[in-house]
């Protein structure tokens, strides 16, 4: 999906239904989901991963996010519940129902304490998702913010 696309018909609007909405955040996901998806272009990790959906967020984390953090904030898991599919699994939704992987992204970088980096920070946003959204994965700050490059370019919003 195009930058364009992705930004103004997934992010934005989940971002401020979830009033959670800053430029900060928008640069955030579109360099995440460029990173780890190729923009939605990858829905299940490549090479047989765990890892689900444009955040390509694994089932743990998923599931940690759910018992460790939304389990304490019943009005915005209500938010997030609202977006999904009855009769669907979460961990499927994840794959493709892109509002509620981009609401579960946000979320996982919301209940970090440190706050996000300026938006035109793009390398301090490419270090904020290398410390808290791939601790320990393979992803490295060199790869995101060519990534970021590659598909947003220098002109993000």
């Amino acid at each position: 999906m195009d930058k364009d696309k992705m930004l103004n018909e997934i992010i934005v609007p989940v971002l401020q239904y979830l009033d959670m909405d800053s430029d900060s955040a928008r640069n955030l996901l579109l360099g995440t989901f460029a990173q780890e998806s190729a923009m939605g272009k990858h829905v299940e990790q490549v090479g047989g991963g765990p890892a689900l959906g444009i955040g390509q967020m694994e089932p743990r984390t998923h599931d940690d996010i759910w018992q460790n953090y939304l389990a304490y904030r019943p009005a915005l898991a209500q938010k997030i519940n609202q977006l999904l599919v009855s009769g669907h699994s979460k961990l499927d939704q994840l794959k493709w129902n892109s509002a509620y992987a981009t609401a579960m992204s946000r979320v996982h970088y919301h209940r970090v304490a440190e706050p996000l980096p300026e938006a035109h920070d793009i390398t301090g946003l490419a270090q904020y998702w290398k410390d808290h959204y791939n601790k320990g994965g393979k992803g490295e700050v060199d790869q995101f913010l060519a990534n970021y490059l590659y598909h947003i370019g220098v002109s993000a919003p």
